[in-house]
């Protein structure tokens, strides 16, 4: 692989090193040869950003949690695909980074290190990809990680969109800690953290193709901060999911079968901006199924459910959280939802595709 660590070649100008200016400004396929060209868009875009150890084709990475007795390590990755690539409260670096972070972060681990590989479509804006790369380079800050390899590609236009971007994140998770979904009980309590929904509603209207005019952004963001003040808070927590493809309702669905236990939220206590409520009720839409970026859900047993509110109300990513349901005994491996009329009704998984390409 010649990838972000392959770069050797740097000028020195009066003592400086210094990136090579690119004279194209937009990807060509000389760009994924193997040639002067990749390797000059990699130094210059990617590499002065990521700023990654060391100059091999392998990171070589060694950190003291990793020498903790019972300690775990936790591995992830993901494939982004965005559009637009570029939409209200973030890019697709930002999801990249944030993503991966995230789901490192509901299995209990600390997050310490990223990969991020990147599918470029020929014929793509070079200024697009310092953008990406400034972006990825500022949440990865933010989030307490380090990105420290990857790898480019270039593919022919009409290959791919722009651009798309791999990230597999590693991370420690400290001794004892067992977060997982089987061991929901029923009783436990479900928690949110903000408001569900505004990164799908952002991206719809952002495409432009409905004609909507809407100040949503998207909530896309890192919760490390946020599951450390919960964990601390509530020690007892159980599990943790990021409700991104498939929205919250698939993520319950994912927890009660693996629990076994059926989950009851309720309609009335789901934090919904009134903005996303008005795009799903023009476009008969469910925004319980639309996807986010920056939110999860998680269970805590009862007694430590306030703490863990409060403490995730400590926190900016925490500062809409709510309590919207918990695990029963009843309706085993199943979703129900009590509605504002005062009925039941199912919540199912996701079947089809409610917004094409949105994370």
């Amino acid at each position: 692989m010649r990838g972000l660590l392959a770069i050797r070649r740097r000028a020195a100008v009066d003592g400086r090193t210094v990136k090579p200016a690119l004279r194209y400004t937009h990807v060509t396929l000389a760009h994924g040869g193997g040639g002067r060209a990749m390797h000059d868009l990699i130094d210059a875009v990617f590499r002065s950003a990521f700023d990654p150890p060391g100059q091999e084709d392998q990171a070589r990475l060694t950190h003291p949690a990793l020498a903790e007795p019972g300690a775990q390590l936790a591995f992830t990755t993901d494939s982004f695909v965005v559009t637009p690539v570029e939409f209200p409260g973030g890019d697709i670096g930002k999801i990249a980074v944030c993503g991966t972070v995230n789901d490192l972060v509901v299995g209990g681990a600390k997050p310490l290190w990223l990969s991020a590989a990147f599918i470029i479509e020929e014929g793509c804006e070079v200024a697009l990809l310092h953008r990406i790369a400034a972006s990825m380079a500022r949440e990865a800050k933010d989030a307490g990680v380090r990105i420290v390899t990857g790898d480019t590609k270039v593919v022919g236009r009409g290959a791919a969109d722009r651009v798309f971007v791999t990230t597999s994140g590693i991370g420690v998770i400290p001794a004892g800690r067992h977060l997982a979904a089987v061991n929901i009980r029923p009783g436990d309590v479900a928690l949110v953290n903000g408001v569900l929904g505004n990164h799908g509603a952002a991206i719809l209207a952002a495409r432009g193709d409905m004609a909507l005019s809407t100040k949503l952004v998207s909530d896309c963001q890192s919760l490390g901060q946020l599951m450390e003040a919960v964990l601390a808070a509530a020690p007892g927590t159980v599990a943790a999911r990021d409700a991104t493809r498939g929205g919250l309702a698939s993520a319950l669905n994912e927890m009660a079968e693996a629990s076994g236990t059926g989950i009851e939220i309720d309609e009335a206590r789901l934090p919904l901006h009134p903005e996303v409520r008005g795009v799903c009720e023009i476009l008969g839409l469910d925004p319980l199924y639309l996807a986010n970026e920056g939110t999860l859900v998680l269970f805590v047993p009862e007694p430590q459910a306030q703490a863990a509110l409060a403490a995730m109300r400590t926190t900016p990513a925490g500062v809409g959280a709510a309590i919207i349901g918990r695990a029963v005994s009843a309706n085993s491996g199943m979703v129900t939802m009590r509605t504002l009329f005062g009925g039941n009704r199912i919540v199912d998984m996701l079947v089809g595709e409610q917004l094409p390409r949105i994370c």
